[in-house]
């Protein structure tokens, strides 16, 4: 009987070691070494939605090839928080390993670098950067009760938490980061034990040696050990469109365009003729409203930017010489300075070197532009304003009654006695009153004084 049972525990033994050994994956998980491709992709300037949407056309492509690693570089110093956080989600939800390293070095990553840095599987820095922003990294409702602000903030305070201490790495910084805004340099974020990220590399080939043999533990339970030396990411870049979205995106960019786009309608007031400039500047405006309609504006401050451009344009029409200019101006600055909302992007504005040279550029056009108009108003009264009575001119501008024509080398502003004539009609001086012209329609004998007229 003894015998019996003794054999019996034995057996069953010797079956569990059995089975221990047939499965030794269940008792201690083993990584496994990435064979995939090692992709990079990079984003400079503003984080906004147009270029989340990049990033994640990378991610994509980079799960669909079940990539080893996707590398994002973060060359940026401001972004649009309600774009940066759902895709910090889906970094950490991701299928493959992803890096977000901010270089280089002396770049200040802003939000983008702190909600993207702490979702990363491994984060990484260059020396003298940061991430953080000076501003809360999360803007609640100030109509919400306390109560769901402090649900809201705590809801992203948690996360932030989360991610990084799932990762070994320190959180320290993130509640006063979300509740009241704080930077944290790359010394800062390596003095702290453990530290607030998992590397410092120079560039990307001390990147790539640093990540060797590193694992990473994936959401859905899956290690991979990384295998990057010897490796060259492969670059996903942007499409033609993406390029085109991704500058227009860019505030400073969208600002010259617009600043642009309004001195090609000055051009058309100071010179009314086919509208090339007028086409040209209807362009300039919407691809300027393309860019700024992705970033969170101050209507305030959209609406002096441009009223100051309006006041400008009514100097080439209303001659107040100088004053329409000078008051135009100074609400152009005013507004363009506040024209993007830095608590819901920080770090985003435009650029003042920019803002600079797009005002001095604009006030000596407008100077210029203002200085020939009256000249070319002034000159023909110097030899006498009835001297123009019975002469020919063009039509630049239609006459209904008002509008605008070209006689003795400049242009007037004139009134049909009778019907409207379109832009590139002739018409007769029949008298002068106050700086504009009365003129009248060519019958059709004087039609043929039209030759003559064009070669004066």
């Amino acid at each position: 009987m003894y015998l019996f049972a003794a054999r019996l525990i034995w057996q069953l033994a010797l079956a569990v070691l059995l089975l221990a050994s047939a499965h030794p994956a269940q008792a201690s998980p083993v990584a496994q070494t990435a064979a995939g491709p090692l992709y990079s992709v990079e984003v400079r300037g503003t984080v906004t939605s147009v270029s989340i949407d990049y990033l994640r056309r990378a991610l994509r492509v980079a799960e669909a090839s079940n990539a080893q690693a996707l590398i994002i570089t973060l060359s940026t110093g401001g972004g649009v928080l309600r774009d940066i956080r759902p895709f910090a989600g889906e970094i950490a939800r991701a299928e493959v390993p992803v890096v977000v390293y901010v270089a280089p070095p002396g770049t200040q990553s802003g939000a983008p670098g702190a909600f993207l840095l702490s979702s990363a599987h491994i984060s990484a820095l260059a020396p003298n950067t940061s991430f953080g922003s000076p501003y809360p990294l999360t803007q609640v409702d100030a109509a919400l009760t306390e109560q769901t602000r402090n649900l809201v903030l705590n809801s992203v305070v948690d996360q932030l938490r989360d991610w990084n201490e799932g990762r070994g790495r320190d959180a320290s910084w993130v509640a006063r980061a979300v509740r009241e805004g704080a930077i944290v340099t790359n010394q800062q974020a390596t003095a702290t034990s453990p530290p607030a990220v998992d590397l410092v590399a120079t560039n990307h080939d001390e990147l790539l040696t640093l990540l060797e043999g590193r694992t990473v533990r994936l959401e859905g339970g899956q290690t991979v050990r990384l295998s990057t030396l010897g490796s060259q990411p492969e670059p996903i870049e942007p499409t033609l469109f993406e390029s085109l979205r991704l500058a227009l995106a860019d505030p400073t960019i969208a600002f010259a365009l617009l600043i642009l786009g309004a001195i090609a309608i000055y051009l058309e007031l100071a010179s009314p003729g086919t509208g090339v400039f007028a086409g040209i500047g209807l362009v300039l405006l919407l691809a300027a409203g393309a860019g700024l309609i992705v970033l969170p504006l101050r209507w305030w401050g959209l609406a002096l930017l441009l009223g100051g451009l309006l006041l400008i344009g009514a100097e080439f029409v209303i001659q107040s010489h100088g004053a329409l200019t000078v008051t135009g101006l100074a609400l152009l600055v005013v507004g363009a300075f506040n024209l993007v909302d830095p608590v819901q992007a920080p770090g985003t504005g435009i650029a003042l070197w920019a803002l600079a040279l797009v005002v001095a550029g604009l006030a000596i056009a407008a100077a210029v532009g203002v200085t020939l108009a009256l000249r070319s108003r002034a000159r023909p009264v110097a030899t006498g304003r009835e001297a123009l009575v019975g002469k020919l001119a063009e039509v630049r501008r239609r006459l209904d009654p008002r509008g605008m024509v070209f006689v003795e080398g400049a242009l007037w502003q004139a009134i049909s006695e009778n019907g409207t004539v379109e832009p590139g009609d002739w018409v007769r001086v029949t008298a002068v009153h106050n700086l504009q012209l009365i003129v009248r329609p060519l019958d059709s004998e004087e039609s043929q004084e039209e030759p003559e007229a064009s070669t004066e």
